[in-house]
């Protein structure tokens, strides 16, 4: 709503701009009726411009869809136990604030830009999971699409799109399983305000992770580089560290991660006891935004893979 008014009013200037560039051309002293006018009309220039940049972002933020797969999964006692492994070492450094999954954080505080509210979803029953498909939870992990057809932002530049097929499963039987806990979150959940919009038109914020229906399938899991490719895959890690993992560059979204080539100097127990305790090697603390406490929640091969 604060996009569509700060449109309007974007136009409403550039159009009294227009008329007023107008009526300096029927002055009589040239050098007022020239620098008059051409200053009025560079400026409905420069306003039209930032109007069109916001229908743009209006635009953008209803282009999303994703198609809707046909599945239903079975809750297995292997897959809850498995989904809950994701949940509490991915899942919860968003969804987590007062209680497990219970949601209600905005994630728009760790943007140093005001560009919006994005609030984290309750995903216990006492949400409007209980409400979805299993189709519908798979369709927002895999490409950030609600039940609504909504574009689910936050998720959409997460990496949660590349847990593989029987993880996702895993996730949602979890989900199933919980009990109903905390308050049900207000929507829209993802809310562009009109800077937000306008640089989202512009180009200006991260792009989303595309849409895909492909299957994704996991290697095999152990204390391996390739299983651990494939965790660092969704956690996230290059999102804040780079893609080459050398630290995080601008432009990218914050905060900007350090070269991880440090941890090559570390033992594998020191590895651990950073990611479980938040302190490295060389006393110092981990940085508040650095998702320490639920990576730290993996088993002891998952964290020997990374």
């Amino acid at each position: 709503m604060q996009s569509v008014v700060g449109l309007i009013a974007t136009l409403v200037v550039a159009v009294l701009l227009a008329l007023s560039g107008l009526a300096a051309l029927r002055l009589t002293s040239r050098i007022l009726r020239w620098g008059g006018a051409g200053l009025a009309f560079a400026l409905t220039i420069a306003v039209s411009a930032v109007g069109a940049l916001t229908a743009t972002g209006l635009v953008r933020q209803h282009t999303r869809s994703a198609p809707l797969p046909d599945l239903k999964v079975a809750a297995t006692a292997e897959r809850v136990a498995r989904g809950k492994a994701v949940a509490d070492s991915f899942c919860s450094g968003c969804h987590t604030t007062t209680g497990p999954l219970t949601g209600g954080g905005d994630l728009a505080k760790d943007i140093p830009i005001d560009i919006g509210s994005f609030v984290a979803a309750n995903l216990t029953p006492a949400g409007a999971l209980q409400h979805w498909s299993d189709a519908e939870i798979f369709r927002a992990i895999r490409n950030g699409v609600d039940a609504d057809g909504r574009w689910l932002v936050i998720m959409s530049f997460t990496n949660a799109s590349r847990l593989s097929d029987e993880d996702t499963f895993a996730v949602i039987a979890y989900l199933r399983s919980l009990a109903a806990a905390g308050a049900p979150t207000p929507g829209p959940l993802d809310r562009f305000n009109w800077l937000g919009t306008t640089m989202l038109g512009a180009g200006l914020l991260p792009d989303a992770k595309p849409v895909t229906t492909a299957e994704i399938v996991a290697p095999p899991t152990g204390p391996t580089a390739q299983y651990g490719e494939y965790l660092l895959s969704y956690q996230d890690c290059r999102e804040c560290h780079g893609q080459n993992l050398a630290g995080g560059v601008p432009g990218q979204l914050p905060p900007l991660g350090p070269d991880l080539a440090v941890v090559k100097d570390w033992s594998l127990a020191q590895f651990i006891a950073t990611m479980r305790t938040g302190i490295d090697p060389n006393g110092h603390q981990l940085g508040a935004q650095m998702p320490w406490r639920p990576i730290g929640r993996m088993g002891d091969d998952e964290l020997a893979a990374m």
